[in-house]
């Protein structure tokens, strides 16, 4: 919702088909978001020229695209700083127990927080895992379809892909064994001691 009402202060006469593109979104749904954004009052419809419609945002459209943009910047930090702390304990607890080399399971905002609590750890992260992948590389590591692609040696696996986390957990334990899967709690997948890794 919030994309959308964006979208639409930016540049009120573009087609739902441009902002579906826009929001990475299907095309019906950007038509059923605009018919509740116009039947809430946050946008109103114009007819153009050549059968398009030009979309304005009304005083209310831009008072609730304002309390989204809050909503959404207090969530964001939140989950950051939860991010942050689960990520740390985790990493610094491996660090401690011996972990020196660890792969990533999972391209997410998760990853990327993972990746900064490695180095402030001392810990290597050598690669991600991602299955079908887009790109060969995320963050600047290397990006590989599964655990038998990465090259390189690792002693652990942290899961940090933000769906399909106990398939992940299982693919990651059968490969290196439940000892050395860590998952960070703000997975909240009740782990128990899979959280903990052997000396």
């Amino acid at each position: 919702m919030l994309g959308l009402l964006a979208a639409v202060e930016q540049d009120r006469a573009q087609s739902q088909r441009l902002l579906a593109s826009e929001l990475g979104i299907a095309l019906g749904l950007v038509n059923a978001y605009l018919k509740r954004c116009v039947k809430k009052g946050l946008v109103k419809v114009r007819n153009a020229p050549a059968r398009r419609y030009a979309y304005y945002l009304t005083p209310q459209g831009f008072a609730e695209k304002s309390r989204l943009t809050v909503e959404y910047l207090s969530y964001s930090f939140g989950f950051f700083r939860e991010a942050k702390t689960s990520c740390s304990e985790l990493l610094s607890a491996a660090k401690a127990a011996g972990v020196s080399k660890v792969v990533l399971m999972g391209q997410s905002d998760l990853a990327e927080i993972a990746a900064l609590c490695a180095i402030e750890n001392g810990v290597e992260i050598v690669a991600v895992v991602q299955p079908q992948a887009q790109q060969s590389s995320f963050v600047g590591l290397p990006v590989f379809e599964n655990l038998d692609a990465v090259p390189s040696s690792f002693s652990a696996v942290m899961i940090t892909g933000m769906t399909g986390v106990l398939e992940a957990r299982d693919a990651a334990a059968a490969r290196v064994g439940p000892e050395r899967v860590l998952v960070p709690a703000i997975l909240n997948i009740g782990v128990g001691r899979r959280n903990e890794v052997a000396t």
